[in-house]
């Protein structure tokens, strides 16, 4: 449900003050502990950010995909570790249930991941399945009223401190690729789950990925997303326009706060007696990352109205994340060389967002697999014309 002009304004305003208020000053705090602290989460709890897109009927804030984009170019502004304290809450946790879940399963789960008591993660990915997650191995057999689950997910967000996990499993080896994959609710305390020790990352501190681990770990057969076997995967690709648009405002925000930055530094460094904005060089990388920031946005929030419409959204979706993320790349990379060898220098914050925006490349769909969707939708649409 669409919220009023008047209270969306307020919301927006909340965050933003919280993001430049709360946020901004602890960035380098959290990139040297790799942990959000536990006030903070509260904070988030408590505005509702863990129910950003979870129906009002459910305890969550019921945001339109516009809204939730506006919402995310705020959130965008900060480290991306602290979105992803409640990020998978929002997209790929939830959603699955939202869509696709049974109505006792939304009762039972859509209420905690609102209010955040539940922490959710989304264990699609495998050691030898990511992009191609068709070929996935981790299975689930039954036995009895249950099943058991034996495999491994790898780099599964939020998975140190997860509650509950939608894991995708085949339910059906004789069937290859996407068609025997099942969506199942795991609870953290199900017997035979474990979980790895965190990965040390490139960037993101404070935003954790461990493996997780199913040896005979034994789900009821209820925990079926849907109670449906079989229509796993495409639960799995319903979440992802919503996911892909929510991660392009969070790099367009990302970007903005990095130009932001860029300009502060380039009108107050002097080189050869004057600021080194001045110099028609340093202009033009301001100028492009400006223009390509805007773009992102616009982009954005024109595939978010569309979506809202009803309308199919997936190569909108696809292109708004495909050039967002590698957007952001670019505007970082200007921001480091505008700071020169200070833009190495930890101190500046610069090379923390350069390390911090790679991975938007990468997760959630890379660009490459970007790519492949927008393309042969391009083929497709043509040739039901022809």
């Amino acid at each position: 449900m669409a919220l009023d002009p008047e209270t969306l304004n307020q919301l927006i305003e909340t965050v933003r003050r919280f993001v430049d208020e709360r946020l901004i000053p602890l960035e380098h705090q959290v990139a040297e502990d790799d942990k959000v602290p536990d006030d903070l989460i509260a904070e988030m709890k408590d505005m509702g950010l863990f129910g950003l897109s979870i129906p009002e009927e459910y305890g969550g804030l019921g945001l339109t995909m516009e809204e939730e984009a506006l919402v995310c170019l705020e959130l965008g502004r900060t480290s991306p570790a602290f979105r992803s304290a409640f990020g998978t809450n929002v997209g790929i946790g939830s959603q699955g249930i939202v869509i696709d879940g049974t109505e006792a399963q939304k009762r039972e789960y859509l209420p905690k991941i609102a209010s955040g008591e539940y922490v959710t993660s989304f264990a699609l990915t495998e050691p030898d399945a990511g992009s191609d997650a068709g070929s996935l191995k981790t299975t689930a057999h039954t036995d009895g009223g249950d099943y058991l689950l034996n495999g491994t997910k790898r780099f599964i967000t939020n998975a140190p401190r997860a509650d509950i996990l939608t894991v995708m499993a085949r339910t059906n080896t004789e069937i290859k690729g996407a068609g025997g994959i099942s969506a199942f609710i795991v609870r953290r305390d199900t017997p035979g789950l474990s979980f790895g020790k965190p990965e040390k990352k490139m960037g993101q501190q404070g935003a954790h990925i461990s493996d997780v681990i199913f040896e005979d770990c034994r789900v009821p057969a209820e925990n079926i997303i849907g109670s449906v076997e079989g229509v796993g995967f495409k639960t799995a690709m319903k979440t992802l326009d919503r996911g892909r648009l929510h991660l392009a405002a969070v790099c367009a925000g990302f970007a903005e706060r990095i130009i932001e930055t860029t300009l502060a530094y380039a009108i107050e460094r002097k080189q050869f007696g004057q600021p080194i904005a001045e110099f028609q060089l340093v202009q033009a990388m301001l100028a492009d990352s400006k223009v390509e920031a805007y773009a992102a946005r616009c982009m954005t929030l024109d595939a978010a109205r569309c979506r809202d419409r009803g309308d199919d959204v997936v190569t909108q979706a696809a292109c708004c994340k495909m050039f967002a993320s590698e957007m952001v790349g670019r505007v970082v990379d200007r921001a480091v060389q505008v700071h020169g060898g200070n833009g190495y220098i930890a101190d500046y914050g610069i090379e923390r967002m350069y390390r911090d925006a790679r991975l938007f490349r990468i997760y959630e769909g890379t660009t490459q697999i970007q790519q492949l969707v927008i393309a042969r939708n391009m083929i497709r649409e043509m040739r039901d014309t022809m």
